[in-house]
């Protein structure tokens, strides 16, 4: 997965354009694989009592990002949600807000792109308490502009999340103060995009970089970095195992600069890890090569949650050497597949984990616009469904997908034009898309940009029963009908806000790496995302009610 310049994706675009709570349906034997409910305050729990709260990436150890308990937001009364308040962050230009909220007990955890963490009250917006992780780092690393860009897990007494150096943090819930922190990642260029899964006492996540942006400066030594999946300790951060993706990088040449040149490198894990409890296993996705042809790339792998060893390893698309330079007219050298195996067709989404008739699949979408269905303990592919045309990646699902217990809904990126779509879990059949709408970049505040504003539906969707829930890049947050595929309300987000904490901001595009979190009649969003639209304030979090609802 490679992370574009408002350049590069203006050029992306015009070449594509020319170019769960445990939901069971027993007559279709469907429903979320999550084994043993885990105890109430555990992130990985699957019911919190009635209450609502979305308290880890995907709400639960399975990956479903669909909270069954919500059941004051519906599809009568959906557009009746009015803004209740924003929180705006700190100004750091060309950050990508990505820290998805987490919500448990009433207080929201959320991270910022000037390393902040806050602990927010869910219904209000004060601020309950505030860390910098900053004061602990130092300065964000040089073309790293993004201080905290993970999702928060929430557990027991502590709230976890990893930052752009390769940290991860376990601050204890009531206070703000630091329980431990981990370097996790040792290796040079290392940023968490990957938001922690917690189960027991065990969190786990993964690595990855922005080393491959580097090889734009063709000095730069390209690359070395290589993916990881790591089990941490949650009561000491000490590391339990640690996984590569990819053998040591070694020099293999020069670049035409005279840069030493490494391989192999990339493999990068950009997304939250999900769970099988029964087998205790945990399944990544992976993204492409950035130098060599070889490793764990463009793969679903099933690692054990005791010892991460590797179970079964599926690669679905090879060879794929793919750095931002392949974006270049002449990238020479610097992109040698270009053309032909340059395709960025990486899994930077994260997977669900589901039953189907009795069989434990894992489902996952990939860039280049496949969404598959696997058998969890063989890794042999069960069904595979084309939600947009290939091979290239930047068509497809980027983030994420929602699963309801029978189906499963998910959003192509660039595909031509962006969709919304539903699939029957059972086969990969195809129930409805819907088409982003052919106005988006002509209306509200991105209509003054025309050269900036783009179509795509980054976000991963989220959903509650009836509805699913999908930003744009056009700045404008939608809910669907999960029944037809409607939309059924439309906030547009690129605005003037004064934010709660009392700082003015300003919305963007609906941003990726996480999606809306609804929790307990509340819906929350960030919009800090790409394509960048003009401004001089912070970005922010946006929180929806339901009208004449307090």
């Amino acid at each position: 997965m490679q992370l574009r310049s408002p350049r590069s994706v203006r050029r992306r675009a015009r070449a594509f354009v020319a170019g769960l709570s445990v939901v069971t349906f027993a007559a279709l034997g469907v429903a979320a694989a999550s084994g043993p409910t885990a105890a109430v305050g555990d992130a990985g729990s699957q019911h919190h009592g009635r209450s609502s709260d979305w308290p880890t990436w995907s709400l639960n150890t399975s990956g479903t990002r669909y909270n069954a308990n919500e059941r004051t937001i519906t599809p009568r009364n959906v557009d009746q949600l009015e803004l209740k308040w924003a929180y705006t962050f700190g100004n750091v230009p060309y950050s990508r807000v990505g820290s998805q909220p987490a919500v448990a007990d009433g207080v929201l955890y959320v991270g910022g792109p000037d390393g902040k963490f806050v602990a927010l009250d869910a219904r209000s917006g004060k601020t309950r308490w505030s860390y910098d992780a900053a004061a602990v780092t130092g300065p964000l690393p040089d073309g790293s502009p993004n201080g905290i860009r993970d999702g928060a897990a929430v557990a027991g007494n502590k709230v976890y999340f990893g930052d752009s150096t390769g940290r991860v943090f376990a601050l204890y819930r009531e206070t703000g103060e630091v329980a431990w922190i981990s370097r996790a990642s040792t290796q040079p260029n290392s940023v968490m995009t990957s938001s922690p899964l917690v189960v027991g006492n065990r969190l786990f996540v993964g690595v990855s970089t922005l080393e491959a942006g580097y090889v734009r400066d063709q000095n730069y030594p390209c690359c070395k970095h290589r993916g990881q999946v790591l089990a941490l300790d949650t009561r000491t951060g000490k590391v339990i195992w640690n996984y590569y993706t990819l053998r040591p990088a070694e020099p293999v040449g020069t670049w035409p600069s005279g840069a030493t040149k490494f391989a192999p490198s990339g493999g990068s894990v950009w997304s939250s890890p999900v769970a099988d409890l029964r087998t205790r296993t945990i399944f990544v996705g992976t993204g492409q090569n950035t130098t060599g042809m070889e490793g764990d790339i463009n793969s679903v792998i099933a690692l054990s949650m005791d010892t991460g060893k590797v179970r079964w390893k599926n690669r679905m698309t090879f060879p794929d050497t793919y750095t931002t330079a392949c974006e270049d007219d002449d990238p020479g050298e610097y992109c040698p597949g270009k053309g032909t195996y340059a395709l960025d067709a990486d899994f930077g989404a994260s997977a669900n984990v589901i039953e189907v008739r009795g069989r434990t699949l894992v489902t996952i979408g990939q860039k280049n616009g496949m969404f598959y269905a696997f058998d969890a303990r063989s890794g042999r592919v069960v069904w595979k469904t084309e939600v947009a045309p290939g091979p290239l990646g930047g068509v497809g699902v980027q983030w994420g997908s929602v699963f309801d217990g029978r189906y499963l809904y998910g959003a192509t990126w660039y595909d031509h034009p962006a969709k919304l779509f539903k699939l029957d879990a059972t086969n990969g059949r195809i129930v409805w898309q819907t088409p982003h709408p052919a106005d988006g970049c002509e209306t509200g505040g991105a209509a003054p940009h025309p050269d900036i504003c783009t179509a795509i539906f980054t976000p991963a969707p989220s959903g509650t029963p009836g509805l699913i829930y999908e930003g744009s890049g056009d700045g404008k947050f939608r809910v669907f009908s999960s029944r037809t595929g409607e939309i059924l309300y439309t906030y547009d987000a690129v605005r003037d806000f004064q934010g709660v904490n009392g700082v003015p901001g300003r919305g963007s595009a609906l941003s990726g790496n996480g999606g809306a979190v609804i929790a307990n009649g509340m819906v929350y969003v960030m919009a800090g995302y790409y394509p960048f639209y003009p401004t001089d304030k912070g970005v922010v979090m946006l929180a929806f009610g339901l009208k004449d609802r307090k």
